[in-house]
């Protein structure tokens, strides 16, 4: 039985059976095998692409809060990029994002998504950061409607070439 427990003990090195105790430190690389360090360096230099609908790749995401909104919540059918709103089409409002950017948005309470194209600025309440046109919220598309704000993940997505 101690036979066993130091056979143990030496194999997982508590105690040192044949080896001498060094009387300097050994110092641990800090750098992986190179193997490893070599298939890092690969997965590091070109960011995973993800292809959406086969025309689009996901170039950024962002989360936060997604809300709703229409002719009558924005006063008109006036949008910051010239175009007319339309209540029933696939855009959106973001802050920040150029005009005309396609982005993925998902509910993350159910995990509907679609591609909405970025013709508007806003939301502008604190903590959300996309509004979509009504009809995107309607149960046939992203179904939060009778939420009206809702967790979302927004993907930028850009045309593969």
């Amino acid at each position: 039985m101690i036979k066993l427990l130091i056979t143990i003990l030496c194999i997982i090195g508590c105690v040192s059976c044949t080896t001498p105790v060094a009387t300097k430190p050994t110092l641990i690389s800090t750098k992986p095998p190179i193997v490893v360090q070599q298939a890092l360096e690969k997965s590091q230099s070109k960011p995973a692409t993800t292809l959406v609908d086969g025309k689009y790749i996901v170039t950024s995401t962002q989360r936060g809060k997604m809300s709703w909104y229409s002719v009558k919540t924005n006063f008109g059918t006036a949008t910051a990029s010239g175009q007319k709103f339309s209540n029933h089409k696939a855009t959106a409002a973001h802050k920040k994002l150029k005009m005309g950017t396609m982005v993925r948005i998902t509910n993350l309470s159910n995990g509907r998504s679609r591609i909405l194209r970025i013709n508007d600025r806003g939301p502008y309440k604190p903590g959300r950061i996309v509004d979509v046109a009504v009809g995107m919220s309607y149960s046939a598309h992203l179904n939060f409607y009778t939420k009206g704000v809702v967790p979302c993940k927004l993907e930028v997505l850009s045309r593969v070439k």
